[in-house]
């Protein structure tokens, strides 16, 4: 439909309430997967429309993309988009890759347990905690293979800035699993120079996880921007996961780092997070970002959610995992103040990103 012209602006157009696509699966392309390359042409399936960039009450932007829904029963309630397409997670990966840490038998719990599955903000309690654990297993912070990079948190990225600090694998935000990794890989005697390498016997190990958690095969391995082996799995595979490892046996590895997530969850992203404030104000609920604007969430009555957002827009992540939430019943503040994001204009409100679904 043609733009209004600037001098006519129109109100928001709705949006269908949902939208649910019949078309085959779209296959990872040749560069991101370790599989064959892609058989169909599936430039024709549209995702619906989840939020929109609304300023001054004009929508100047949308953001598409695919949610699913499960109900406590684990069946799909809600699919908006295409669900059972590979995507890659990205860091809503990290707890089962936490999870496969504990498998290959590192014994983690507490904040430590919660770093290893994080995203971590890098404050300074993160930062500090991933130079303890490197100390406690004897391991040169060289060894680290994520890239170097500033806190993930603008905020702590301006302090830590004007305080005159560079770019440091420690304050990268995958740091935590980083060293958990390294750490398994030197008390098991594995080699450590090559633990991201997918063929490493720790990587296998969270390959294998990765499909008992989403019951479904890994349709491809790439690379994650951290450096870590990345699996794809559907949408619906990763709310699957996430329901699994809040319901696993008490004592399990799932289990445990469900547990050390929710217990301690400024350890998993940082105390300006909505994982943070969903896990700390929703008791039992498990929740994890990933790059891309990729969320995950279980309730812990079995419940769970996961959405991408097409184009990787952050700015709309909040706002879908709002509305999500609502979808599920969770009511409260918690739930308005994810949903807030606003937009500026000479510094100060004149609209906001909504979900529009």
């Amino acid at each position: 439909m043609p733009a209004p012209q600037p001098s006519q602006p129109q109100p928001p157009q709705p949006q269908p309430s949902r939208s649910q696509s019949s078309q085959p699966q779209p296959q990872p392309s040749r560069s991101q997967s370790s599989g064959p390359a892609p058989t169909s042409d599936l430039s024709s399936v549209v995702p619906p429309v989840l939020a929109e960039v609304v300023r001054s009450g004009f929508v100047e932007g949308r953001h598409r993309g695919s949610l699913v829904v499960l109900g406590a029963d684990g069946a799909v309630e809600l699919a908006l988009g295409e669900v059972t397409a590979p995507v890659f997670p990205r860091s809503s990966n990290k707890p089962m890759q936490a999870a496969g840490v504990l498998r290959a038998g590192l014994d983690l719990a507490g904040e430590r347990l919660a770093l290893a599955a994080a995203s971590h903000s890098g404050e300074p309690f993160h930062r500090d905690l991933v130079r303890k654990m490197l100390d406690e297993y004897g391991l040169d912070p060289a060894l680290l293979q994520c890239p170097a990079d500033l806190p993930l948190d603008p905020e702590e990225r301006d302090t830590y800035l004007a305080a005159g600090a560079a770019p440091d694998r420690i304050t990268m935000n995958c740091s935590g699993k980083h060293t958990a990794m390294l750490a398994v890989c030197a008390q098991r005697g594995w080699p450590v120079e090559s633990y991201l390498d997918p063929g490493h016997p720790l990587q296998r190990i969270i390959h294998r996880v990765v499909e008992d958690a989403a019951g479904e095969p890994v349709a491809a391995v790439g690379t994650d921007g951290c450096g870590a082996p990345l699996m794809a799995i559907s949408l619906v595979g990763l709310a699957r996961a996430f329901r699994s490892f809040v319901h696993a046996e008490p004592g399990t590895a799932e289990r445990r780092v469900a547990d050390a997530m929710r217990a301690h969850p400024e350890y998993v992203a940082g105390t300006r997070r909505a994982d943070t404030w969903l896990m700390r104000e929703v008791p039992g609920t498990l929740s994890k970002m990933g790059a891309e604007a990729v969320q995950a969430v279980a309730l812990p009555d079995g419940r769970a959610l996961a959405f991408k957002i097409e184009d990787g827009a952050t700015r709309a992540l909040n706002p879908v995992l709002a509305r999500a939430l609502t979808l599920l019943g969770v009511e409260g503040p918690v739930v308005d103040r994810i949903g807030r994001t606003p937009l500026l204009g000479g510094g100060r409100e004149v609209g906001e990103i909504r979900a529009a679904f």
